[in-house]
């Protein structure tokens, strides 16, 4: 979240229970991925229909895809449930890949988001610690902090002027898993904050930094990680009651027959390189070096936008190769939304082709469940759309696709699977 919390950017709620310490390397365990529309989360509005969750996707796609700068998981798809503290206090945060800080709403607040769960109060953690201001931590997050009376005090701003202010610390971290055990991690770098804004109205006690950077969740948890975090995304907007899941360290490799490995790009955020598109027979280029930079790394890849979207020329010869490979046996219509440009009526009877992405030695294929969404009973609509600012490779191109990190090797791995198992 270099700009704002865009997966994720990786997201999720983990039901907790027993404890144990991660003490040996090579240790895995794995976590539930709420969607934030699922009935389990607290932004679930039980009187918005599948439409309604779809638009609103798409409009949270559309925000990002605006923006010129590098971006994460705007505003969050997913929510990841942690607790921090002796004792423990259960935190509700937004994950976020483009992001490094993890930092929640701490006591006394003098400018708080209404989070729905006790906001946590350091002075009753027997394990807290705040950092001094030449600790390693505080010199981590360079010009995004600085000294009061000892105290390092982080400030961290986002592109939609969402906000917090606080003290930089440590405590125990505890993060349920679907073993049934608590893992619990002791002296985590984060931040308490007592100025916190977002820009809108949601729902979280803060957010979970999974970026690549020194003081994401990821990198310290290295030692026992070793760097390596995985997912596997249900289709939430059709059936958001079933739970996606992230697996972290020994349960993160991506092995097997049908594995596509590609370079890994770290900088604000995760970025691929994506060297041309294929709609059926038809091959498109995409300039693999990144205009703005002048190296490679030329899309983001986010588990907390929804929407893929690609330069307006690209996206403008992808969509004129699906048009030609439909071809006549399709009706097109109007999106009710005025936002997606290319719709079917009675989609469900098309025989729609495979988008493949070429990324640098990986070659994806995308399923049409996972390029094409139904908005309505009839209408079916092409879920990629045009943009000026950086490209991002969202997650719904991404659904039953198990997908690897490796911040070690560099890499990231694709396989195709069903996420519901």
């Amino acid at each position: 979240m270099a700009a704002l919390f865009s997966l994720l950017p990786f997201f999720c709620f983990i039901q907790l229970s027993l404890v144990f310490f991660l003490e040996a390397s090579g240790v895995g365990f794995t976590v539930d991925l709420i969607h934030r529309d699922s009935p389990q989360s607290p932004f679930h509005n039980p009187s918005h229909t599948r439409l309604d969750r779809i638009n609103n996707a798409v409009r949270r796609s559309l925000i990002s895809s605006q923006i010129q700068a590098p971006i994460s998981a705007n505003l969050g798809s997913y929510l990841m449930k942690i607790s921090i503290g002796s004792p423990p206090v259960t935190v509700l945060g937004i994950p976020d890949t483009g992001s490094d800080l993890t930092w929640t709403q701490c006591k006394p607040c003098s400018q708080c988001i209404h989070q729905g769960t006790p906001i946590f109060d350091h002075l009753k953690s027997g394990t807290y610690k705040p950092s001094a201001c030449d600790s390693p931590a505080c010199k981590a997050l360079g010009p995004d902090c600085f000294c009061h009376r000892d105290a390092c005090v982080y400030t961290m701003s986002y592109y939609d002027s969402s906000k917090s202010i606080g003290e930089l610390a440590s405590d125990s971290f505890a993060f349920g898993s679907t073993s049934g055990q608590e893992v619990t991690i002791p002296n985590v770098t984060f931040g308490c904050g007592h100025q916190n804004s977002f820009a809108s109205n949601r729902t979280a006690s803060g957010i979970i930094g999974l970026g690549g950077g020194e003081l994401s969740i990821i990198r310290q948890l290295d030692e026992h990680i070793q760097g390596k975090f995985s997912y596997c995304l249900v289709h939430a907007l059709t059936d958001p009651n079933v739970t996606s899941t992230m697996n972290f360290g020994s349960n993160a490799i991506v092995s097997g027959r049908g594995v596509n490995t590609t370079p890994l790009i770290v900088k604000e955020n995760y970025y691929l390189t994506l060297e041309r598109v294929s709609v059926g027979n038809k091959i498109i280029e995409y300039e693999a070096v990144n205009a703005e930079t002048g190296q490679e790394g030329n899309i983001i890849i986010d588990s907390g936008t929804t929407l893929t979207s690609l330069p307006p020329k690209i996206y403008g010869e992808v969509e004129s190769a699906l048009k030609e490979a439909i071809g006549s046996q399709g009706q097109t219509a109007p999106d009710p939304e005025g936002v997606l440009s290319l719709c079917y009526k009675n989609g469900g009877s098309l025989k729609l082709p495979i988008i493949k992405f070429h990324f640098t030695n990986a070659n994806v294929d995308l399923q049409p469940s996972s390029t094409f969404i139904d908005v309505s009973g009839d209408l079916l609509c092409f879920a990629m759309i045009p943009s000026d600012g950086i490209s991002t490779f969202g997650n719904l191109s991404q659904m039953n696709l198990l997908i690897g990190y490796d911040l070690v090797a560099k890499t990231v791995s694709f396989k195709e699977a069903d996420c519901t198992k």
